[in-house]
């Protein structure tokens, strides 16, 4: 519980003694840059087999001659659109882009930088870590959308490549029935996983006390908190927003 409020007090602390907003302006375009387009390929490459497991798995299960080929890419699309591509991705990124912002906001505590932004009247939650929230925010559910796109490309390749459907069939297979809001929900869930990657991993940096034993500690604390709080998450937005 400790811990939780510090969290809150925190994140609180980020709207106070706020600088002009053409320096979170270039602060958050750097961080995109970080965080968004520096993760694309790894984004591309695991969605991309993401998709093509999916759709040979589901094909290996649906071997009655009742069903119709279209529904492997049927069951795909749902898959990929409602949990894979933003929750596994998620997870990568807590990987990728926590441990990055942890260590470095941990590396500036223990060499005392951010002691120095303090002294000189800046606040450093604010300065640092806002930037890094709103980026997160906004590029990562642009991330998802690729790894949709490429999830379901990649279904494409293995479905057609290994004899499992056609082209007519899987293209028809994802379009069939297709229901708009499931779209709406999986961005829903990136903003929110976004926001707690990015906040979770900054908080865990941020108090990092010690030396440099302690910001590999920070950074794995936070890559393990993170992925808890997307999976939690996950349970609680499908109980409230698909029922």
């Amino acid at each position: 519980m400790k811990a939780i409020g510090a969290y809150f007090i925190f994140l609180g602390s980020m709207f106070v003694r706020r600088e002009t907003f053409s320096s979170y302006l270039k602060l958050t375009i750097n961080e995109c840059i970080s965080i968004g387009w520096n993760s694309i390929l790894i984004v591309a490459i695991t969605s991309t087999f993401m998709g093509a497991v999916t759709t040979v798995q589901t094909a290996y299960n649906l071997v009655s001659p009742l069903i119709q080929n279209y529904v492997v890419a049927q069951v795909t699309r749902e898959m990929v659109v409602l949990e894979l591509a933003p929750t596994i991705t998620a997870i990568v990124i807590a990987g990728k882009v926590g441990s990055s912002i942890a260590s470095g906001l941990g590396t500036m505590r223990i060499t005392e930088q951010i002691d120095a932004l303090e002294v000189m009247g800046i606040n450093s939650a604010s300065y640092l870590v806002l930037p890094k929230i709103v980026a997160a925010m906004i590029m990562y559910p642009l991330l998802v959308i690729i790894a949709g796109f490429l999830s379901l490309y990649g279904g494409y390749i293995a479905g057609t490549m290994t004899g499992i459907l056609t082209e007519t069939e899987y293209v028809y297979g994802i379009r069939i029935d297709f229901n708009s809001y499931t779209v709406q929900f999986a961005l829903i869930k990136s903003v929110v996983f976004a926001f707690l990657i990015a906040s979770i991993s900054a908080f865990q940096g941020f108090y990092t006390t010690g030396g440099a034993l302690e910001v590999g500690r920070s950074s794995t604390s936070a890559v393990t908190k993170s992925c808890i709080a997307i999976l939690l998450a996950d349970y609680i937005l499908a109980e409230l927003l698909l029922n």
